[in-house]
C-alpha cells in the first residue's frame, strides 16, 4: 500500500467514526410512544423550510444533543425555538444553540413542539405545554442513559418558546398529560430569551397570543397564560435576556416577570441590552448574549460537574 492510499484509508475511518458519533450523541425521537394526547387525528402537513424553520407542526419530537462523557457537568437543557407560536426557528434558537450548549458539557434537547391549530388540537391552548412537559418528564425519567443529574435539568427558550418555557416553569404543579410516574414537572432553571411573558393588551405579542388562545379569549385564560400572574416561591430560578428597542415583544414583558420573581424571593438575573432589537440571538456577533448564558450557568453551578 502506497502512502497515498494509507492516508486516505486514515481520512475516511476518521470521517466514518467523526459521523458514527454525531450520529450517536446527535439522534432525534418521537416525544409520545404512543398516542398524541389532545391530537385530533388530523393529517401531518408539516412543512420544512430551506431556513430549518418549520410550520404546522403536529407530530412533536426531541433532538438529543449530547456532549463527550469525559466533558458532561450532568446538566441539561430542553431548548424551545420562537416562532410567535406559527413557526418553529429549529436552527438558530435550537440546533445552534444546543451545540453551543454541548461545549459546555451540559446536554442539551431541542423540542420541536405541536403548533396550536384547532385542525390538529382538540384544545390548542395547552398542547405545547403538554409537549414541554413531556420533554421534561422523559428526560428526567431516562436521566440514566444520557448521564444527566436528574435534579439538573433545566428549560430555555426564544420569543414565543420563551413564554412556553416560563409557562413550563410556572405550571408545573398541574399535568396537563399523563404522567404515570408523578414524575416532578418543574424544571430546575429557565433561561429566557426575549420572551414573550404577558397576555395584557399593553406587552403582548398579539400574535403569539391569537394563536394560542385565538381572537376571543377569556379574561381567565389571559390571566393563567400571563406567567408574570402565576409566579411563586416555587417557581425555578431565571436568566432574562432583553433588548430595550424590542418593538416585537416589549422588553416590559422580561421587566414584570423579574419583577414577580423578587416578589416571590426567587433568584432572578437579567441583562438588558440597549440595542439589538428582536432575535437578536440570531446574530450572536451582535451581542454577547450565549456569553452571559454561560456566566450564569457557571455561578450557578450548572457547568460544574
Amino acid at each position: 500500500m502506497n502512502h497515498s492510499s494509507y492516508l486516505l484509508r486514515i481520512s475516511l475511518l476518521v470521517f466514518w467514526l467523526h459521523l458514527s458519533f454525531r450520529s450517536l450523541a446527535q439522534q432525534t425521537v418521537p416525544l409520545y410512544s404512543g398516542d398524541i394526547p389532545n391530537a385530533t387525528g388530523a393529517p401531518d402537513e408539516e412543512v420544512v423550510n430551506a431556513s430549518q424553520s418549520v410550520n404546522n407542526v403536529s407530530r412533536p419530537t426531541l433532538r438529543i444533543y449530547l456532549p463527550p462523557k469525559e466533558k458532561a457537568s450532568g446538566a441539561a437543557v430542553i431548548v424551545c425555538p420562537g416562532g410567535g407560536y406559527g413557526t418553529l426557528v429549529m436552527k438558530r434558537e435550537g440546533y445552534d444553540v444546543a451545540e453551543a450548549l454541548n461545549k459546555l458539557g451540559i446536554a442539551a434537547f431541542v423540542l420541536k413542539y405541536r403548533l396550536p391549530s384547532d385542525r390538529t388540537n382538540k384544545d390548542k391552548s395547552i398542547a405545547p405545554l403538554q409537549d414541554a412537559q413531556q420533554a421534561i418528564r422523559m428526560v428526567r425519567e431516562r436521566a440514566a442513559e444520557w448521564n444527566i443529574n436528574p435534579a439538573r435539568i433545566g428549560i430555555m427558550g426564544f420569543s414565543a418558546g420563551g413564554h412556553l418555557a416560563a409557562t413550563a416553569g410556572t405550571h408545573f404543579t398541574k399535568n396537563y398529560s399523563d404522567n404515570p410516574a408523578s414524575t416532578s414537572m418543574r424544571p430546575d432553571f429557565m433561561i429566557l430569551v426575549y420572551p414573550v411573558i404577558s397576555f395584557s393588551d399593553s406587552l403582548s405579542h398579539k400574535g403569539s397570543r391569537e394563536r394560542l388562545l385565538g381572537q376571543t379569549p377569556t379574561a381567565d385564560q389571559l390571566k393563567l397564560f400571563s406567567n408574570d400572574r402565576q409566579v411563586t416561591v416555587e417557581t425555578p430560578p431565571a436568566l432574562l435576556l432583553h433588548s430595550g428597542d424590542d418593538t416585537v415583544v416589549p422588553v416590559g414583558n422580561s421587566l414584570v416577570f423579574y419583577e414577580a420573581l423578587l416578589r416571590n424571593g426567587v433568584s432572578a438575573t437579567m441583562h438588558l441590552y440597549p440595542a439589538g432589537k428582536h432575535g437578536f440571538s440570531l446574530a450572536p456577533a451582535k451581542e454577547d448574549w450565549f456569553e452571559q448564558c454561560r456566566t450564569w450557568l457557571n455561578s450557578n453551578g450548572w457547568v460544574t460537574p
